[in-house]
C-alpha cells in the first residue's frame, strides 16, 4: 500500500469511527435528556446530534477529496476537506446559539433537572467511548494532517468537556442543592462551543484562501532547490495546500546560453530532487535566463538562501 493510499484509508477509518460513535451517543443521550430534563444534558445531546451530521460531512469531504483530478478539476478535489470543515463550523455555531437560548429559558422559568444518577451514568459512559475515538483520531491526524478529521476532533474534544460539565451540573444541583447551576453550565457549554467554532474555522479558511506554506516547510523546500549547482536564483515562489496535496510554482534563473534541451534536463533534475523529499507535491517550474526580471516587488526577489543580492545586481 502506497503512503497516499494508506493516508486515505486512515482518513476513511477515522470518519466511520466518528459516525459509529455519534450514533451510539445520540441514542444514549436522547434517553438521558428525556429522563433528567437537564439543560446541560440537552445541550450535550444537541452537540452530539450535530457531531453526527458533521461526521457524515467529514466522510463526504474525505471521500470527495480522495478522488483524482479530472477534466473539470485539474487541481484535484482536496478543498472538499476545507468545505466539510466549514460546514462543521456552521453546525457548531448553531448548536451554541440553541443551547444558550435553552439555558436562558430555564433560568427564567426556574425549572430544575431530575433523575441525576441516570444522567451522570450516561455521561460517564459517553466519556469512555469518546476517549477511545479521540485516541484514534489523534493517531490519524498525526499521520495524515487531514483538516476535516482535525475539525471533527475538535467536536469530540468539546463533547468530552460537555460530559464532564453535565456531571458537575447534575451533581451540584441534585446533591449540593445549588439551584440554577444547570442552566449556568449550559451557558458555559454554549460559550465553549462558540470558541471552538472560531478556532476550527481558521485552518479551513486559510486553506480555502490558498495561504502560503509555513515558513519552516518553505525553507526546507528552498534548501533542496539550492543543492542544484546550475541554478542562479529562484523568484516568484508560490505555494499552497489543497487537502492532502501540495502545489508549488516558481521561476528559476539559469545560464542564458543553455539550449532548450539542457534547460529541460536541469528542470527534471530539480523536480527529481524535490520529489525525493516532498513526494506528493505538484511542481510547476518556469526557467528564465539569468538576470531577467519580469516581476515586481516580492515576486522579483531571489529567495534562495544567501543569494538575495542577485536581484539587485540584475535590476541595476
Amino acid at each position: 500500500m502506497t503512503a497516499r493510499a494508506r493516508s486515505r484509508w486512515l482518513n476513511r477509518s477515522a470518519a466511520f469511527a466518528s459516525i459509529a460513535t455519534a450514533i451510539f451517543l445520540v441514542l444514549l443521550k436522547a434517553w438521558a435528556a428525556w429522563s433528567t430534563g437537564s439543560t446541560a444534558m440537552l445541550g450535550s445531546l444537541a452537540d452530539t446530534v450535530l457531531d453526527l451530521v458533521a461526521s457524515l460531512a467529514t466522510l463526504t469531504g474525505v471521500w470527495i477529496a480522495a478522488r483524482p483530478a479530472d477534466a473539470e478539476h485539474r487541481f484535484g478535489h482536496g478543498k472538499a476537506e476545507a468545505l466539510a470543515a466549514m460546514f462543521q463550523v456552521v453546525l457548531i455555531s448553531i448548536s451554541a446559539i440553541g443551547i444558550a437560548t435553552r439555558a436562558i429559558e430555564q433560568m427564567l422559568s426556574g425549572s430544575r433537572p431530575h433523575a441525576a444518577a441516570e444522567g451522570i451514568g450516561v455521561s460517564v459512559i459517553a466519556i469512555v467511548v469518546t476517549l477511545g475515538l479521540l485516541s484514534w483520531q489523534r493517531y490519524v491526524i498525526r499521520r495524515t494532517g487531514n483538516l476535516a478529521i482535525a475539525t471533527d476532533h475538535v467536536h469530540y474534544q468539546s463533547d468530552l468537556l460537555l460530559n464532564l460539565a453535565v456531571i458537575a451540573a447534575l451533581a451540584l444541583d441534585r446533591y449540593a442543592g445549588i439551584a440554577g447551576i444547570d442552566p449556568l453550565f449550559g451557558l458555559g457549554i454554549a460559550a465553549w462551543l462558540a470558541w471552538g467554532a472560531w478556532g476550527a474555522s481558521h485552518d479551513a479558511i486559510e486553506q480555502l484562501m490558498d495561504r502560503e506554506w509555513p515558513d519552516d516547510k518553505r525553507e526546507r523546500f528552498l534548501d533542496v532547490i539550492a543543492r542544484n549547482p546550475d541554478l542562479k536564483g529562484v523568484h516568484d515562489l508560490r505555494t499552497r495546500t489543497s487537502g492532502d496535496r501540495d502545489f508549488v510554482q516558481f521561476h528559476v534563473w539559469i545560464d542564458p546560453d543553455m539550449t532548450v534541451r539542457e534547460a529541460h534536463k536541469v528542470m527534471d533534475d530539480i523536480e527529481a530532487r524535490l520529489h525525493r523529499e516532498f513526494p506528493d507535491v505538484e511542481i510547476l517550474i518556469h526557467p528564465d535566463p539569468e538576470g531577467l526580471v519580469d516581476e515586481e516587488g516580492m515576486a522579483a526577489k531571489n529567495v534562495l538562501p544567501d543569494a538575495n543580492d542577485l536581484v539587485t545586481k540584475a535590476t541595476t
